[in-house]
């Protein structure tokens, strides 16, 4: 069973305008309202591919109340805790030219008592056979610390874990002793960069992002797929690196693709499939996710075509 954790989801409301210009009206057209939040995409993509999971979280008020039934009418098993505080509402809109531009909300305020209620169940998940997908920003009134501490938990108790975030989560969740750190990370190249304190400027060579990559996973991760958008993946583990060449697709919006990705990992991951494999139904599921509107995960047979014309390369 995958268990994916997004601690601040949020109703998803995806755009599109001509231009977007700053100080003026924007009007926008083809407004789509969805359910949010990474760890909901990375189920959405699971149970796409015909695999089990099970979204947890946090949902409040009458956003979270329209957030589960949004989720159920996917086809999609949840377990949310609801909470005192509403789900956030986040915006994100799309130019002619592709280019997103997001406007998210920061999301409720949890308290301790709420937090520990969502312990509770995913421990209670928690197995040798459980892989778990923790992913996206902590929501307010919770430490940096928190995710460090929940895969150490999970991972005690046998459980594969697979964290999706950046900045002070991140950094805090690798310098757990390697036994508690994340089995898989997903930085994207921006994370990545920045988590060591480097500008993207054109001195940034694939070779400088795959050393970045290694001195992640001397930190305990067995893999880590960094995401670099229209330029496809870098896949990074124990055995060697691959690289993953972006797909030529229709893009209707690049928005929830890096968790398709890590949905198809999870998934194959569970499945039991090779490396290469996982990594090849990955890119196949991110370029898929670009050709649907909002951040629906795209249709099987969809996958099952861009996986023939998965370009996969081992490099080191």
């Amino acid at each position: 069973m995958i268990v994916t954790v997004t601690v601040n989801p949020a109703l998803d409301k995806t755009a599109r305008v001509d231009v977007m210009r700053a100080n003026a009206l924007n009007r926008l057209e083809d407004v789509v309202v969805d359910c949010g939040g990474k760890g909901v995409n990375v189920s959405a993509m699971i149970h796409a591919l015909g695999g089990n999971s099970i979204a947890t979280g946090f949902a409040g008020g009458g956003a979270g109340e329209e957030l589960l039934e949004r989720i159920e009418a996917k086809g999609l098993r949840s377990d949310f805790v609801r909470i005192k505080n509403p789900t956030r509402t986040n915006l994100k809109v799309i130019d002619r030219e592709g280019r997103l531009t997001e406007l998210n909300e920061p999301g409720p305020e949890v308290c301790a008592e709420e937090w520990r209620e969502l312990e509770r169940r995913l421990f209670r998940c928690a197995g040798k056979n459980a892989v778990f997908v923790i992913s996206g920003s902590l929501c307010r009134g919770v430490a940096s610390s928190a995710y460090r501490n929940l895969c150490g938990a999970l991972r005690a108790k046998g459980a594969r874990v697979f964290l999706d975030a950046d900045g002070e989560a991140l950094k805090a969740a690798l310098e757990a002793e390697p036994a508690a750190t994340p089995d898989y990370i997903k930085p994207n190249r921006y994370e990545l960069l920045t988590f060591f304190g480097i500008n993207d400027d054109e001195t940034v060579t694939e070779e400088l992002l795959l050393n970045l990559a290694g001195k992640l996973l001397e930190r305990g991760p067995a893999l880590c797929a960094l995401s670099m958008g229209a330029e496809g993946a870098l896949f990074v583990n124990r055995e060697g690196a691959w690289r993953a060449s972006g797909m030529d697709v229709p893009v209707r919006s690049t928005v929830g693709a890096g968790d398709s990705m890590v949905g198809a990992l999870a998934y194959g991951l569970e499945q039991g499939l090779d490396a290469e494999a996982c990594f090849a139904l990955s890119i196949a599921a991110s370029a898929g996710a670009c050709t649907t509107a909002g951040t629906n995960p795209p249709e099987p047979v969809l996958v099952d075509v861009l996986l023939k014309h998965a370009q996969l390369e081992k490099i080191r």
